[in-house]
């Protein structure tokens, strides 16, 4: 493990582009701990604050917390170890954190809004259903509405969930959803980019659907309107080039994203491949 890439990782605003930056410059991450401020703004996208940031890094604290962190159930996982699909992301996280056992099976999202119609909610349950009985997982969020139906559907299929949190491992967001997270744990994980005692915030609930979007082989939106959460999903999964399948329903979401050019699929699953 290589604790000064870790140590790094944990600061604020340096990421994996970042920390290849200043590998490649430097030659190691040891040495990257041993610049000085002028010698680290040398590097492109290095200003003075980042810089005071990577002086202030604590070995022994981020040390401290690697090992309390794993008491706690919590895996790190560096980039060589990331799941597959994550590996051609140009932005890909610079560290993971892992809860649980990692799926081996392929994914797919389900997405959708927190406030989902009776409708919805009965396509997501069918859904999941007809993904378990294909082989597949079902990767989401752990928000409240499609994306928590979505993990309890996929559980009660006798399937596999993984859940992308906004917050650390150890943080559960929503707090209701400490039971359902309990129940993912028992058969796949929980993940997130951010340390694992942090709280969620709104940066990382966003930037997270790049990360459900990377894992998964597709992604299904259920209902969303033209501003909900599960947007940003659908806007990375088009940009990362996986198949986007929207139900042919008429929020405003919805509509927006067939009309771009996104998969329909009915409230029956006529349009699955």
């Amino acid at each position: 493990m290589d604790i000064a890439w870790v140590a790094l990782s944990l600061r604020p605003h340096i990421g994996l582009k970042t920390l290849r930056a200043l590998t490649a410059h430097f030659g190691d991450t040891e040495s990257i701990l041993r610049a000085d401020e002028q010698a680290l703004q040398a590097v492109t996208g290095i200003g003075p604050k980042l810089a005071a940031s990577i002086r202030a890094v604590d070995i022994e604290a981020a040390r401290t917390h690697l090992r309390a962190w794993e008491q706690a159930g919590v895996r790190l996982l560096l980039p060589d170890e990331f799941p597959a699909p994550l590996a051609d992301l140009a932005d890909a996280p610079a560290v993971l954190f892992v809860r649980g056992t990692l799926p081996a099976l392929p994914l797919a999202a389900v997405v959708g809004t927190r406030a989902p119609s009776a409708r919805a909610q009965q396509v997501t349950q069918r859904l999941c259903r007809h993904l378990v009985a294909r082989g597949m997982g079902v990767i989401s969020g752990l928000a409240r509405g499609v994306d928590t139906t979505a993990h309890y559907s996929t559980l009660a299929a006798d399937g596999q969930t993984l859940a992308v949190l906004g917050s650390g491992a150890l943080r559960i967001y929503p707090a209701e959803n400490a039971n359902l997270a309990a129940q993912i744990l028992r058969r796949a994980a929980l993940l997130s980019e951010i340390r694992p005692d942090a709280p969620p915030n709104t940066p990382a609930l966003v930037t997270r659907n790049r990360l459900i979007s990377g894992l998964a082989q597709a992604v299904f939106v259920i209902e969303t309107d033209i501003d909900g959460g599960a947007m940003h999903a659908a806007r990375y999964a088009q940009a990362q080039g996986r198949p986007l399948y929207v139900l042919d329903q008429e929020s405003s979401g919805n509509r927006a994203l067939l009309a771009a050019g996104a998969r329909a699929f009915t409230a029956d699953l006529d349009g699955l491949e």
